[in-house]
């Protein structure tokens, strides 16, 4: 794990006071050297931030580590007064300093040491600042809206994520949940707490969907079950086809068996209707004559034949 750390250099001026103190090996020094190492601290694990950001709400751990190669200040007697810029101030003995922040934010910590070289020497001070910037971490990504979805149709998904942005979002999309090792995912960057997806499945069952985010500080990792059912309306449509294909098909039927019946009726009321009339001439010949009382408004015989003579 990488160590990033911020050193400081505390300019303190040492007077020599008697000729006893000035062989002593801190009359030499010009200036004190040190960095600042930030901790923290969740469960049985401890980070080391090495960019800078720290987690909102966790336990942190600040520890001032001064450059002493050869033990110079052993002796020396310090104290620190730890300015966190969320209006807490703690002051001690210890070159560490307990604490959380419990809002993210940009805090800038001042850090005040000083330092009493030998028993008659005065305090020395020196005040060193640092820029924080507290984030939070990513605790929990909810799914809002259903978790069923039809197939076949451009499929909206919402997320949210309560981690502090910019936030790197890699996402994939797993059919029957089959996992595929040979498969990368989707990296989005989220510049915002709702991460939304448009999608279309083209199968039914139950679909996975891994998303794993992470940001300066936190990563989380999870996994969503989304069951895919039929297209409602596609399976509608197909039954309204079928009633239209049948319905036209016995309509047919039933026009064709009732046209032939129809037509017989009308033959037979016709004929019913029918008065044979015979007549003779004046040359002894004969005359047969079909007349039709038609009741759908003829006016005339429907049919004239002149018979063949003969003699009654």
């Amino acid at each position: 794990m990488e160590r990033n750390v911020a050193w400081i250099l505390i300019l303190l001026p040492l007077v020599t006071l008697g000729e006893a103190e000035i062989s002593d090996p801190l009359t030499d020094l010009e200036n004190i050297a040190g960095k600042l190492v930030f901790y923290q601290m969740e469960g049985n694990a401890t980070y080391v931030r090495d960019t800078g950001e720290l987690a909102s709400y966790i336990q942190t751990e600040t520890m001032l580590e001064l450059y002493d190669p050869q033990k110079n200040l052993s002796s020396a007697k310090f104290t620190y007064t730890w300015d966190l810029g969320n209006g807490e101030v703690i002051q001690g003995t210890e070159p560490v300093v307990r604490y959380n922040y419990s809002e993210s934010g940009n805090y800038t910590l001042r850090l005040k040491v000083g330092v009493k070289v030998t028993k008659l020497a005065p305090l020395l001070t020196d005040v060193y600042s640092t820029d924080v910037q507290v984030l939070d971490a990513i605790k929990n990504i909810e799914m809002k809206g259903p978790s069923d979805y039809e197939v076949s149709q451009n499929t909206s998904l919402a997320f949210h994520v309560d981690g502090s942005p910019p936030l790197w979002v890699c996402w994939h999309f797993l059919p029957n949940c089959v996992s595929d090792v040979t498969g990368g995912c989707t990296l989005t960057m989220l510049y915002g707490n709702t991460l939304r997806l448009n999608h279309t499945f083209t199968s039914t069952g139950v679909h996975c969907l891994d998303i794993s985010v992470r940001n300066e500080i936190s990563k989380l990792e999870t996994s969503f079950s989304i069951y895919v059912k039929r297209n409602n309306n596609a399976h509608m449509f197909f039954i309204l086809s079928c009633a239209a294909i049948l319905l036209a098909t016995f309509s047919f039927i039933a026009f064709i068996a009732c046209c032939p019946r129809h037509q017989n009726r009308t033959q037979i009321a016709t004929s019913s209707n029918a008065v044979f009339l015979k007549n003779d001439d004046s040359e002894g010949h004969s005359r047969i004559f079909f007349n039709f009382n038609a009741q759908r408004g003829e006016k005339e015989p429907l049919l004239l034949q002149l018979g063949a003579p003969y003699s009654s």
